[in-house]
């Protein structure tokens, strides 16, 4: 999935801004000398905000992150459950976009539930994400799961707070897949639980 980049180099050009024309001494000025996603004032630099051409300042360890979405480190960005609240529109939207790339951690998830974004803002903050980036579950062998296959378990597992132990070899039938693409829902002894999808086999 990839975020809007502002390179280094327009650091000395003019952006514009809500419809002005801006110098990013200008957009420091008017918003302070802060990362306005984490607060920081390493080394703030400007990131555009795709696909509008409108700016927010972000330190370096958030503008590395952006520009490198695979290396997205949820815990840093914990601090979203402050500047998800902004009053900047680019600032939400950034916001928007990073917990829905993380939002299998769990707690992002919960803020994207009381994240209040207006419609026009949201459509925004949607059009560069990637609407095939969902993770595949995969099982031992790296076989893609669905919901309905049928999986073996490859290993004794024991079942936390069931008092039993779900067994090698045993048949797992009309399974379902979860928010969390190293898991599974499925019944083991009439009994509904989560099983990691590393010690599944597809039959």
């Amino acid at each position: 999935m990839s975020l809007a980049r502002a390179s280094s180099s327009l650091a000395g050009r003019t952006t514009k801004l809500l419809g002005t024309t801006m110098t990013k001494d200008e957009l420091i000025k008017q918003r302070g000398e802060c990362c306005e996603l984490c607060g920081s004032s390493d080394s703030v630099d400007i990131y555009k905000v795709e696909p509008k051409d409108e700016y927010i300042l972000v330190c370096k360890t958030c503008k590395e992150q952006l520009e490198n979405p695979d290396k997205l480190d949820p815990d840093h960005f914990r601090c979203l459950n402050d500047s998800m609240w902004s009053e900047v529109e680019a600032v939400k939207v950034v916001a928007y976009r990073v917990l829905n790339m993380i939002k299998n951690e769990g707690w992002p998830g919960d803020l994207l539930d009381i994240f209040y974004i207006e419609d026009d803002t949201k459509k925004w903050a949607e059009e560069t994400l990637k609407k095939d980036d969902t993770i595949p579950t995969k099982d031992s062998n790296g076989n893609i799961l669905k919901d309905g296959d049928s999986v073996s378990i490859i290993k004794d597992l024991e079942v936390k707070g069931a008092g039993f132990t779900a067994k090698r070899g045993t048949v797992v039938k009309n399974i379902h897949l979860t928010d969390n693409p190293e898991q599974i829902e499925g019944r083991v002894n009439g009994t509904k639980i989560v099983l990691l999808s590393k010690f599944l086999k597809k039959v």
